[in-house]
């Protein structure tokens, strides 16, 4: 069928050469044109009639008594007064740590520090007073693990080994390593 089609196409446009007839192809690229991607792709949803579609409903779904709602916030933002922020930063200063902060005036603890960092206010960051330096020293040298230690006083375990090595213990390698070096050395 599709070889009638040329055939019919192609008899008017006929040229001869010497002895031979060629047809003329000059003419075909007019009736089978390819059409771009998106030609194709606006001429398919335009027959389907997508674009005559509104894809939003006329009213909000959600409805109370009251009537139709717009659509609920997932958390809604704080924003804080500018004595409120005073608070915060007095609170802050008054050894309250930005958790406690945060939660006290129910904002992210992330919002806490940004609104500390605009009033240029230092950020103090949870160490290891002496005492508790002490006691992570003697319970490392006792062999527990820097996790292990972070976990009883509350800290990271970063923390523990900073306050190991400023107080001159030498770290030890992790369980893992210390086991593949018995095996090593047996």
């Amino acid at each position: 069928m599709l070889d009638d089609v040329n055939s019919a196409l192609l008899t008017d446009r006929v040229e001869t050469v010497g002895i031979y007839s060629k047809p003329s192809m000059v003419h075909l690229s007019r009736q089978f044109e390819n059409f771009p991607p998106a030609t194709k792709t606006l001429a398919f949803r335009l027959s389907k009639g997508v674009y005559g579609k509104d894809r939003r409903p006329a009213e909000p779904r959600i409805r109370d008594d009251r009537g139709p709602l717009v659509r609920s916030i997932g958390t809604p933002q704080t924003f804080l007064s500018d004595a409120q922020v005073d608070e915060l930063v007095a609170a802050y200063q008054a050894s309250a740590g930005t958790h406690e902060v945060a939660k006290m005036f129910g904002v992210h603890h992330t919002t806490a520090i940004a609104h500390l960092r605009r009033r240029s206010i230092p950020l103090r960051r949870r160490g290891l007073d002496e005492t508790e330096q002490a006691t992570a020293c003697r319970l490392y040298a006792e062999g527990l693990t820097l996790m292990e230690v972070g976990l009883r006083l509350g800290v990271a375990q970063a923390t523990v080994g900073r306050a190991v090595v400023k107080a001159g213990y030498p770290l030890r390698l992790p369980d893992r390593g210390r086991r593949l070096a018995a095996e090593v050395s047996e």
